[in-house]
């Protein structure tokens, strides 16, 4: 992705060289890692306290060049997401667009939707409108799940921010409130449909910044979403896939969808809650 040139966005929030206080964040299993991976997005609220405070009195946190690298990275990418949607608001809706802040955070930290680690991988907060992002998750991405690239990565961000755009419309809160009203199944469903909406929202994205894509762009952001399909990650896991607990979709939906998105190039494309197969 060429991203030489493109500024740095003023929405981000740097917490990285903070630790997390009393309370911690909860660990989880090899399958409870790999299922969270599938990114996503958080509504419930966690009363446990959190506080946040320097690594160590007197010493500066230094972050390696290639933490510095992601992070500018990051900043960048995001900056496209706010220029790519604030066009579509202003075409599609008639609307201003609102961009979501940023959080960039080394090992943990906290948020009004519970506490976060990098084994929590990347995810939206509606209640703060935040995403957030361990910059060590695109190692992870890259390593442990098989889906290197930058523009992979960006295809992370975008779908985080997607959740955001889902946010602003009111399809976050309508679901929610679906959600609780419905069987685990039948929630687990709504919540597929959800996530199948923004990864066609990161595809619209990915259309829309076109001119900065570089040969194999596309195929490394495809590559991702079937990396984290949830049929993918629970045969990972070494279980048989159960499609009643998918909460993201298949590798194929998720693929699919994104590639929807980036061939229609309209927000009306992604209506994914009533499309009769996903």
């Amino acid at each position: 992705m060429r991203l030489r040139g493109v500024r740095g966005s003023r929405n981000v929030e740097d917490r990285r060289g903070m630790r997390i206080g009393r309370g911690g964040a909860r660990s989880l299993g090899v399958f409870g890692l790999l299922a969270v991976l599938a990114i996503g997005y958080f509504t419930g609220i966690d009363v446990t306290p959190l506080v946040e405070e320097p690594v160590a009195s007197g010493q500066p946190y230094v972050p390696t060049p290639q933490e510095e690298q992601a992070a500018e990275f990051a900043s960048r990418v995001l900056a496209t997401t706010e220029e790519v949607w604030s066009a579509h608001f202003r075409d599609e809706f008639g609307a201003d667009y609102m961009p979501p802040v940023m959080v960039l955070f080394s090992g943990v930290t906290q948020s009004p939707c519970g506490g976060a680690s990098g084994a929590t991988g990347p995810f939206y907060c509606p209640v703060d409108r935040k995403a957030y992002l361990d910059l060590d998750f695109f190692a992870t991405l890259s390593n442990r799940l098989g889906a290197g690239g930058d523009f992979a990565a960006a295809y992370v961000i975008a779908h985080e921010v997607a959740h955001h755009v889902q946010n602003q419309v009111g399809i976050l809160e309508q679901v929610d409130q679906a959600r609780r009203q419905s069987s685990q199944a039948d929630a687990n469903a709504l919540t597929v449909r959800l996530e199948l909406q923004a990864d066609c929202l990161a595809g619209v994205w990915a259309a829309s910044v076109g001119d900065l894509m570089e040969r194999g762009d596309l195929e490394e952001a495809l590559n991702a979403a079937n990396m984290i399909g949830d049929d993918h990650l629970q045969r990972q896991a070494g279980r048989v896939p159960r499609p009643h607990t998918f909460t993201h979709g298949t590798s194929a939906q998720r693929a699919g969808w994104f590639q929807r998105g980036y061939d229609a190039q309209r927000i009306e494309a992604c209506d994914t809650f009533n499309a009769a197969r996903l």
